[in-house]
């Protein structure tokens, strides 16, 4: 099942009682899967929705916590997430799903974002 997220889309989440940030940099079907999804997660914590929001304006000063992992469906959707905003990808975002693509030895997690980022 492919949610309707779109490339370029943020999204935000809780974690314990803060949220964070993560960001659609692609999703592709996979038979073994359901699907793909390449993201980024943000490191940094926001003590509320609002203040998420006021930093996408300035994106690029926010820590990043996994520039690019790839994770399965069922990881994926295992992090309630809403849509925030769509700010375009950039070359070089692009480029990590690529080299992902290209590498032989590329792997799929089915681990939750919360648990790629060392939280319970």
């Amino acid at each position: 099942m492919i949610r309707e997220f779109n490339p370029g889309d943020v999204l935000v989440f809780q974690i314990e009682s803060g949220f964070c940030l993560l960001r659609i940099l692609g999703v592709e079907s996979s038979d073994l899967y359901g699907a793909v999804w390449h993201v980024r997660v943000y490191g940094d914590f926001f003590p509320d929705v609002k203040s998420a929001e006021k930093a996408i304006e300035k994106l690029g000063q926010v820590k990043v916590g996994i520039s690019h992992t790839a994770v399965t469906d069922r990881a994926f959707l295992s992090t309630q997430a809403g849509l925030l905003k769509n700010v375009p990808l950039d070359r070089s975002e692009i480029g990590l799903r690529e080299q992902w693509r290209s590498d032989p030895d590329r792997r799929v997690s089915d681990h939750s974002v919360r648990l790629l980022l060392g939280l319970r």
